[in-house]
């Protein structure tokens, strides 16, 4: 199986590409999509769809693993995340992938077995578990890394958000 792991943001969204087999991860590939402040936001919105859509057909990942969102302060950063986040369900559901949604709780105990694990937790867990040289960087990469984990030790989830190409039809 391979796995893309997405950690939504507009202004940066990490995301991670692993292959899993036989109870043993491979590291495909990882890192971020930046979009820069003062660009308009359907254009910001519009470069992360591309960037998504670039590494589907690049790497033909079987399924996307997505974080869902929690925030408890700053609404304005919350709605625009979910924006984001929302690009990245319909390039999942544009190239008929099925979209697995995690919450952080879910994710920080399938990669830490502790479900109020800190992020240095977390990202030191993802460099043990892959088996990198040292910590992924920046963190919103951990975080997709985390994310595509998460996916792998919890197998096909039959609550999984149902998506795929039937949609456009």
């Amino acid at each position: 199986m391979l796995i893309l792991g997405i950690d939504p943001g507009y202004a940066i969204t990490g995301f991670a590409l692993l292959s899993y087999a036989d109870n043993r991860f491979r590291t495909i590939d990882y890192g971020v999509v930046r979009t820069e402040a003062g660009t308009p936001f359907p254009e910001r919105l519009l470069a992360i769809d591309q960037a998504i859509q670039a590494l589907i057909k690049k790497y033909k990942p079987t399924c996307m693993a997505i974080e869902e969102l929690f925030f408890s302060r700053n609404t304005t950063t919350a709605m625009g995340t979910a924006h984001a986040r929302g690009v990245a369900v319909v390039s999942g559901a544009r190239a008929g992938i099925p979209v697995f949604e995690y919450t952080p709780i879910q994710v920080k105990k399938a990669v830490t077995g502790y479900g109020r694990a800190d992020k240095e937790q977390v990202q030191y867990m993802v460099s043990q578990l892959l088996n990198l040289r040292q910590i992924p960087q920046p963190d919103d990469a951990a975080d997709a890394l985390a994310v595509a984990i998460c996916h792998a030790h919890s197998g096909d989830r039959p609550d999984a958000l149902a998506v795929g190409n039937h949609l456009f039809d």
